[in-house]
């Protein structure tokens, strides 16, 4: 082993670790790696420089834009709630034609987008079945999953490990014949997530009320303003309530007005009752110095905090938020959105404590209220996803109908190889801005600048794994093990080495991550072993798209964690067998469909 092989195996350890710590965000690991390896001499700058013109990298770029121009139409959203109306008479069978339709859907989008569609029905599903939607979550991630290994496109993981099987002198694997192994697959997934998945997954979350849900009894409270309260005549931001009291004043109720804009600057009056929320002790603190009145033990309800259009809603925040990375006071969270964050559920643990301070990450789930219009607008704005809310109209913009068109003849021709995806891609996209379906502002937001950053950089990575030798090294020691084994069961040894290392790789790392560095590996101990490298470049990426057992391996896990509630435990009890019945089945599968010789 050369001091070469050693710094490169100790970095790809390091990344690993940094990706699971979770320290930093992934593009930032990535861009710290491709420095180190830069500055460290590894790489000159045309290599640095070649995962950003890399054409995989521009294609899923492409078809970021492509995706939005689809999401735009609203067309699924209209297919929910066709859909919906079957899971209505029959549970069962609505639920199987449900996922069924998000797998597909996920075959031809980004996954990630197809779940954050799919979330607010899923949660509407579950209030309607009186569910938590713990049960049925969890199922959504998996089936998006799935449904990605369907197709080339499916996920940038399959273009990622297609570009470098192509830059090794081999043939590209191709647009549908993922769908060989994939159908089988998605099936027995399928088959397992509406079959067995509901007796583990469980009841983590109410559906019945969100003040439930977040265990909201004690923080939300109706107070009294006494005829001797030094709050008379004052107003809640000169009395610095906030502040003193770590309380926030939801409403005011004035007889028979209700209060709900600039509550802080209300000149207050005796008799006015405050919506408040805060802790116990806060309110008791609130008590003797304000000298108000608490109306009543039992706490606020979501049936009495809704009044007029004032709502109670639970709230995802994406990726393309401006608040994560700051705190809601930070932020101007109030002021900017005109609502309250009265709790924050992150990583099954509920925050209700001073969150005005608390730093806002990706995927959190909120609960939020607010007017009913001012929630729509921040849905809108693509920073959040209301939860059960959905939209059941097509919304026909300008030449709609073109985004379904250039979507369907751009994977067509690429499936027939007559255009290669990312000419289509591209001069699919270049149409839609030229008949201003999209604006090219709305096409570059539709670009997941993260994601793209994260290959674009870990791709050099995968350039000096193979010419340092540790490609061939690390390929020389898995060959070594698996020639102590007869001839005839080598290639199935060697094909479960693949695919459970890169499964449990892609488990506490980032999938790209894990098959950048594995496909090269592939590559050089097929090559010295003799076998074709075919299958088990397939294996690779099935196995790193079967991200199952943990909530951090797959982006589409950590979008549903938060809002269902869940506990990384969850996640081991009902995906880690079915990571190991999709293994079993691959070692089965992919060799009949992909011959090792």
């Amino acid at each position: 082993m050369t001091p070469d092989i050693i710094f490169v195996v100790c970095l790809v350890i390091t990344a690993f670790i940094l990706f699971v710590s979770e320290k930093f965000s992934i593009d930032v690991i990535a861009l710290s790696l491709l420095s180190v390896l830069f500055f460290g001499g590894f790489l000159n700058v045309e290599e640095a420089l070649a995962g950003f013109s890399n054409p995989a990298v521009i294609t899923i770029a492409l078809l970021f834009v492509l995706s939005h121009s689809l999401q735009k139409t609203r067309i699924l959203e209209y297919l929910i709630v066709r859909i919906n109306k079957i899971v209505s008479k029959s549970k069962n069978i609505g639920l199987g034609v449900y996922l069924f339709t998000i797998s597909i859907a996920s075959a031809l989008m980004n996954n990630t987008a197809i779940v954050a569609i799919f979330m607010p029905v899923t949660v509407r599903i579950a209030h309607q079945y009186h569910l938590s939607p713990s049960k049925l979550l969890i199922p959504l991630s998996y089936a998006a999953i799935m449904g990605g290994t369907l197709t080339l496109v499916g996920t940038s993981t399959n273009l990622i490990v297609n570009s470098i099987y192509i830059d090794s002198g081999n043939t590209p694997l191709g647009m549908f014949e993922f769908a060989k192994y994939g159908w089988i697959a998605l099936i027995v997934a399928l088959a397992y997530i509406l079959g067995v998945a509901p007796k583990i997954l469980p009841s983590r979350t109410v559906t019945s009320s969100l003040t439930q849900s977040y265990h909201m009894a004690g923080y939300l409270t109706e107070m009294k303003i006494t005829d001797d309260s030094p709050l008379v005549g004052s107003t809640c931001l000169k009395r610095n309530v906030n502040q003193n009291y770590d309380v926030i004043v939801l409403d005011i109720q004035r007889e028979s007005r209700l209060i709900t804009y600039n509550v802080g600057q209300e000149v207050l009056k005796s008799g006015d009752i405050l919506f408040v929320k805060g802790s116990i002790e806060s309110f008791i603190r609130m008590k003797e110095v304000e000298k108000i009145t608490l109306l009543t033990d039992e706490k606020l309800t979501q049936n009495e905090l809704e009044q007029e259009d004032n709502i109670l809603v639970e709230c995802m925040v994406t990726d393309r938020s401006s608040i994560v990375g700051n705190t809601l006071v930070n932020s101007n969270f109030r002021k900017r959105f005109g609502a309250f964050i009265l709790a924050i559920r992150r990583e099954g643990a509920i925050i209700r404590k001073k969150i005005a301070h608390v730093v806002i990450h990706t995927y959190d789930a909120l609960l939020i209220y607010g007017k009913r219009k001012q929630l729509e607008q921040m849905a809108s704005s693509g920073e959040f996803i209301l939860m059960g809310e959905v939209t059941a109209d097509l919304l026909k913009v300008r030449f709609w109908w073109t985004s379904i068109l250039l979507i369907m003849i751009t994977i067509a021709l690429a499936a027939f190889g007559v255009l290669p995806i990312i000419k289509g891609a591209l001069l699919s996209s270049v149409i839609l801005l030229l008949l201003k379906v999209i604006t090219p502002n709305e096409a570059y937001q539709a670009i997941h600048w993260q994601v793209i950053i994260l290959i674009a950089a870990l791709i050099p990575l995968g350039t000096v794994i193979q010419s340092t030798g540790t490609a061939d090294f690390i390929g020389q020691s898995i060959s070594s093990f698996v020639n102590e084994f007869s001839n005839e069961i080598q290639p199935y040894i060697l094909l479960a080495i693949i695919y459970c290392v890169t499964m449990v790789l892609t488990e506490v790392s980032s999938n790209t991550a894990t098959a950048i560095i594995m496909t090269p590996v592939v590559i050089s101990v097929t090559s010295a072993m003799g076998f074709e490298p075919r299958p088990f470049i397939f294996a690779v990426c099935f196995a790193a798209s079967a991200s199952f057992s943990t909530p951090i391996g797959y982006q589409t896990n950590l979008m549903v964690y938060g809002p269902g509630g869940y506990k990384f435990l969850d996640f081991m009890k009902v995906g880690l067998p079915l990571s190991l019945i999709l293994l079993i089945l691959a070692i089965i599968l992919i060799p009949i469909i992909w011959p090792f010789s």
